[in-house]
């Protein structure tokens, strides 16, 4: 057997921050109460010297955040074209610097959508772009593992406990339960981290699951699609344009998933129904009371 060829990895900074801050409010009682809040931070992107946009983000995980991104945005095919992503927070930006450029990059930033949500994002290109060549694994999930990831998942959203204010994603799979969680200020943020944590680390998706307490909107959809993710599930609910693509690129789409609940919009033959809750009372609502003789 050959010897696995090592790969060439940017030079990445560490420059994760705190993403809370403590702060003092006044309760309906009018008492002091000690909290926390969710730090919202602006960082501006340069590539290889060029500003393109400017997130908002926790800044806790920025360099997966922006690995991410620039896959996701389809900037960047290939991680050993990044030469470096260093991020300052003093001038709050990051410098992206590549070996050899990015070929087309006038049209590929000329093409730009705002997509939906808190912390508003913008995607570069055409949105549908490569849909068509997407071709996932069509995978057997048991209810089962739906609950129990569920369950594992109540152990994360440690930000959002804390403070609020905020959105999480975790890459689940049903051997190893949740492999990462990351949480953001935009659901998209921290799927563009999960995305920049799987390309980091040589991770294949097609045996994997995604999950993220935000809504399924298309941008969603199409970003777990390209990262070859065929289960989406989500706490929240999902938009007309979500249902279409994961319909068309063949993504299970399960929503509104919390405790023992959940709603699959797309891929139910592929659910194995091995864990069914008790049955519903048959008479729920009904006034039992009997009528007087």
């Amino acid at each position: 057997m050959p010897p696995v060829q090592k790969r060439h990895l940017p030079e990445l900074s560490n420059a994760g921050l705190k993403a809370t801050a403590n702060v003092v409010a006044l309760n309906e009682y009018n008492e002091a109460v000690a909290g926390a809040i969710a730090v919202e931070r602006a960082l501006t992107i340069y590539l290889d010297k060029r500003e393109i946009v400017t997130l908002m983000t926790l800044g806790n995980h920025p360099e997966l955040l922006i690995l991410g991104w620039l896959r996701n945005q389809r900037l960047v095919d290939d991680i050993e074209a990044i030469k470096a992503i260093q991020v300052d927070w003093e001038t709050e930006s990051v410098a992206i610097v590549t070996h050899q450029g990015v070929a087309n990059l006038d049209k590929k930033l000329d093409r730009k959508t705002v997509t939906t949500g808190c912390g508003q994002g913008t995607v570069f290109g055409d949105l549908m772009e490569d849909i068509d060549e997407i071709s996932l694994r069509q995978p057997v999930l048991k209810q089962s593992s739906i609950y129990a990831l569920l369950n594992a998942l109540n152990e994360y959203n440690e930000i959002y406990k804390n403070a609020g204010a905020v959105h999480g994603c975790a890459l689940c799979s049903e051997e190893s339960g949740i492999e990462q969680f990351i949480e953001d200020v935009g659901r998209h943020n921290a799927v563009d981290a999960i995305a920049g944590y799987m390309w980091l680390n040589d991770i294949d998706g097609s045996d994997k699951l995604f999950y993220t307490t935000g809504r399924l909107t298309s941008e969603m959809v199409i970003k777990v699609a390209l990262m070859q993710i065929p289960v989406l599930l989500s706490r929240s609910g999902i938009t007309a344009m979500g249902l279409e693509i994961a319909q068309k690129v063949g993504v299970t789409l399960i929503a509104r998933a919390k405790g023992r609940h959940f709603l699959v919009y797309h891929g139910g033959e592929l659910i194995e129904y091995d864990d069914l809750p008790p049955p519903r009372a048959q008479h729920r609502g009904r006034d039992t009371r009997q009528a007087p003789d």
